[in-house]
């Protein structure tokens, strides 16, 4: 049996006292839910269904909206993917939040860390989670680390970087056997020590130093990556098609 999406085993009871009432449309809430957010960030914990329950309220009332919480949010949800989480909270924001900014027709106006509009924010980590769902793990990184604006808006979000490693960890555990320690190096963006500790113990992957030129990781059956036959056997007898193949020799009316 699947896990409950409004399930959160961390939630504290006045938050979900509120998700469960009519509280959870009371503008008073919003201070409430923002303060969770942070808290969120902090403790490396996620609320999916609170902080959507946030950005419904923003939705019903825009004055009340703040960028830090929206793009705190946003942030946390990459770290929970491949789930539908980040699209789920982009498609509840504005449209003016998610049409590019206006300085973008200006190319050589570059916005400076902290003082991007939340528009320029959302599209900065569209752009992550677009490489992310499409396992373009090594760009990712790449792009984390070309532009300083990144560094801005992950800066409230407790081991952004070691949750991710986790996350990407994961999807190569659930698709490969074997992996090059060159790619897997540029997929998790680590190299050296830091990159023999993850995998080792981490993760719990084996190097094999001796396959390839820079070694090979060698990740453990499970019941994602383990290759499985499977035959396929139709029970189809020829006088099953006796009336289609009578109908082909009919005369039309």
């Amino acid at each position: 049996m699947g896990i409950a999406f409004d399930y959160a085993p961390e939630r504290p009871e006045h938050i979900n006292a509120i998700l469960n009432g009519l509280d959870r449309y009371n503008p008073e809430t919003t201070t409430v839910f923002q303060d969770y957010v942070s808290q969120q960030c902090e403790d490396r914990t996620y609320d999916c269904y609170a902080n959507l329950a946030l950005l419904k309220l923003y939705q019903f009332n825009p004055h009340l909206l703040r960028d830090e919480p929206v793009t705190n949010i946003l942030t946390k949800s990459l770290t929970v993917f491949p789930s539908p989480d980040f699209s789920l909270c982009l498609h509840l924001l504005p449209s003016y939040i998610l049409s590019p900014p206006s300085s973008s027709n200006n190319p050589s106006s570059n916005p400076t860390p902290g003082d991007a509009p939340l528009s320029e924010a959302v599209q900065k980590l569209t752009i992550l989670n677009n490489l992310l769902s499409g396992a373009k793990y090594r760009e990712f990184w790449q792009t984390l680390d070309k532009d300083d604006l990144y560094a801005d808006l992950i800066a409230d979000v407790g081991g952004f970087e070691e949750l991710m490693r986790v996350r990407i960890a994961v999807t190569v555990g659930q698709s490969c056997r074997e992996v090059e320690r060159g790619v897997l190096e540029g997929w998790l963006g680590l190299t050296g020590p830091p990159f023999e500790h993850f995998v080792r113990e981490v993760c719990g992957w084996g190097v094999d130093d001796t396959r390839g030129a820079k070694g090979m990781v060698v990740i453990p059956t499970n019941k994602e990556n383990e290759a499985k036959s499977t035959v396929v056997k139709e029970d189809v007898r020829f006088e099953q098609f006796g009336r289609v193949i009578r109908r082909a020799y009919e005369q039309p009316a």
